[in-house]
């Protein structure tokens, strides 16, 4: 039986940073802007998914397992991320990818196969009829991760985000999402005084309101949150030459990368918002950086300067 270590899941969640923000469009509105740059944490295990994945880790060692199973597509960040945590930590793990199988893998799935993830391909009906049930029941010596880390155990890593650093002095904090775990962590460990904007990277995902409820704690008093719709360039891992233009500016102003699933679509809401004087003045504002740069891999046309 390998041994669980997962003292390296700690040694990367100190490694993030507050980054400040200068740019002369936040002086003309008084408004105070930093990056929280969890892309840093790791290579791989980057941005949120090391906070997801956690306490998934934990349960694993605590109830003596010693493989993982979760669910992604193609290019998923999630996939690749938990590959090499499992395989960091000591782990086995299996990944059930939605589709067929293709004739070549993408980057993504070449890098969970280095990793050692076995990879399983389920056609797309099969797959979204998948329930947690169904694998506990197949995979019963397994502890099965759901896509996207979604659940308690995710949400419980996530709430840790904002309490790695002293972030109680924001007014307003700013991230994407897609299942709604990181949303549902950052929204139980902000203050009542924060207000929150999280920004749908899939299409008509109206769902994620009911999504991000079921893993709130005390949820009647959690109202310090908005979900904006509008910035999902087309759907999820959806891009244009319009996002592109607003990734490649910020980066050569901050110099900071992103990628074009999340953050990038992040970062174009939030200069969309400046246009009509959204933040107040005196607003202190902290932007998160949710990592997945692996994703823009993906990418053949050189669109992106970075």
């Amino acid at each position: 039986m390998k041994t669980t270590n997962t003292n390296f899941v700690l040694y990367m969640l100190q490694k993030s940073i507050i980054q400040k923000l200068d740019e002369e469009l936040f002086k003309n509105q008084l408004i105070d802007v930093d990056m929280l740059r969890l892309d840093q944490l790791h290579p791989v295990v980057s941005g949120n998914k090391i906070f997801k994945l956690k306490h998934y880790l934990n349960r694993a060692k605590e109830e003596k397992k010693t493989n993982i199973v979760t669910l992604g597509g193609y290019h998923s960040n999630h996939l690749v991320a938990t590959s090499c945590a499992c395989n960091q930590a000591g782990l086995t793990s299996v990944g059930i990818v939605r589709g067929e199988k293709p004739k070549s893998f993408s980057d993504t799935l070449l890098n969970c196969v280095e990793y050692g993830m076995d990879i399983k391909f389920y056609p797309r009906t099969q797959f979204d009829a998948l329930k947690k049930k169904d694998l506990e029941n197949e995979f019963s010596a397994s502890v099965i991760i759901p896509q996207g880390g979604y659940g308690n155990l995710g949400a419980k890593g996530a709430s840790e985000i904002l309490t790695n650093h002293n972030t109680t002095p924001y007014h307003y904090i700013l991230a994407s999402c897609g299942t709604g775990t990181m949303a549902a962590g950052l929204i139980n460990s902000s203050s009542p005084k924060q207000h929150l904007h999280f920004f749908s990277a899939l299409k008509n995902n109206f769902s994620i309101h009911n999504e991000i409820k079921n893993l709130l704690i005390q949820p009647a008093e959690k109202t310090n949150y908005e979900l904006h719709f509008d910035y999902h360039f087309g759907g999820y891992a959806k891009k244009n030459t319009q996002l592109f233009e607003v990734m490649n500016s910020f980066y050569e102003k901050h110099k900071i990368p992103t990628d074009f699933v999340y953050t990038g679509k992040m970062v174009a809401a939030f200069y969309d918002l400046l246009k009509t004087n959204f933040f107040p003045e005196k607003s202190r504002i902290l932007l998160i950086h949710s990592g997945g740069l692996q994703g823009n891999r993906s990418l053949k046309n050189n669109e992106l300067m970075f």
